[in-house]
């Protein structure tokens, strides 16, 4: 055989191998009908609060009921923008057929969600916000609703008059932002008779960063009568400060989310009014979507997961009880 024609043969043979990889990047069928198991990437905002365990737990279920895996693996911190663009960025490269994210960021993870549909993985958009359209649903808490909640519950327990605070979460995140705006144009707008003392200072990511700025606030402000922080790293800081400085209780204080120890405080009284989400169900909805679409369905652009909360008096009902504390899916495999 000549030079010419082996190298004809070998690339011909290169250009099949390619061909065939190409194909098999780009199936998107069931199981049944691809021959293998779909790869789905959940990537939270982070992984240490309670939060995102009821997000892993309902992608688990999901991907147990619709015989996918889960690909669970997020930054430790929730400020960290830089290694979550990097872990879309790892999965993007292992070629996995659809991301579940909850950016952290609503413009940072704009490059690299367009970035994953270039390479014909689709991607849902979970929890927050992300500005473009890159991405084939939204799933998440009315969180403008959320604050609105927030603001009349520490009202009724007011009594329609006193000096609050309003904690923030961190710039750039576009659920606590909702929530933080909703909290202020409903008291700006419906209660004049309410004086917020501080609301352009943020808590950060980690609860005793919001320990430190309530503790500093308390020390400033020792006659505020109520407090609103908007999610649960936020609303745990500040309730510790409450109770190390003797002021759980007397202040009234409604806070985002749940976890153990603030449905201890709910049950104390320290805690006046949570706002609860449903982040069992945001996670299964967003594999759930991913994988009707891989599928050739049609899927929802937008879904609301709900928003309640939750009171002293409320708290042991069962609709408010299954939210408060949930049941862990706990994937065997």
């Amino acid at each position: 055989m000549t030079s010419f024609r082996r190298i004809l043969v070998w690339g011909l043979i290169l250009c099949s191998l390619t061909a065939a990889a190409a194909c098999r990047k780009k199936e998107v069928g069931p199981p049944s009908s691809s021959g293998r198991t779909l790869d789905i990437a959940v990537i939270p905002k982070g992984t240490t609060h309670e939060f995102w365990k009821a997000i892993h737990s309902g992608a688990a279920r999901a991907g147990r009921e619709l015989g996918v895996k889960i690909l669970w693996k997020g930054p430790q911190r929730e400020d960290d923008r830089a290694q979550q663009i990097t872990v879309v960025e790892d999965f993007i490269s292992r070629g996995v057929d659809g991301i579940v994210l909850a950016p952290l960021d609503d413009r940072a993870l704009c490059a690299p969600v367009r970035d994953a549909v270039r390479e014909g993985i689709p991607v849902v958009i979970i929890d927050s916000g992300l500005q473009g359209s890159d991405f084939i649903s939204f799933v998440a808490t009315d969180n403008t609703k959320g604050g609105v909640l927030a603001a009349r519950r520490l009202v009724e327990i007011l009594g329609g008059s006193g000096d609050i605070f309003l904690i923030r979460y961190q710039e750039g995140s576009a659920s606590t932002t909702e929530r933080e705006q909703g909290f202020l144009d409903t008291m700006m707008k419906d209660y004049p008779a309410i004086r917020i003392l501080v609301k352009d200072q943020h808590a950060g990511t980690t609860t005793e960063s919001a320990y430190q700025l309530a503790e500093n606030l308390l020390g400033r402000f020792p006659d505020v009568d109520g407090i609103f922080c908007p999610n649960e790293s936020s609303t745990f800081g500040t309730l510790r400060a409450l109770q190390e400085s003797g002021l759980a209780g007397k202040v009234k204080f409604v806070g985002f989310d749940s976890s153990p120890k603030l449905v201890q405080g709910l049950r104390d009284g320290h805690i006046h009014g949570l706002v609860l989400q449903n982040p069992t169900r945001m996670g299964y909805l967003g594999v759930v979507l991913a994988v009707k679409h891989l599928r050739g369905e049609t899927v929802e652009a937008r879904i609301d997961t709900g928003v309640t909360i939750a009171t002293g008096e409320t708290m042991d009902t069962p609709e408010i009880k299954a939210l408060l504390e949930p049941e862990f899916f706990q994937d065997r495999d």
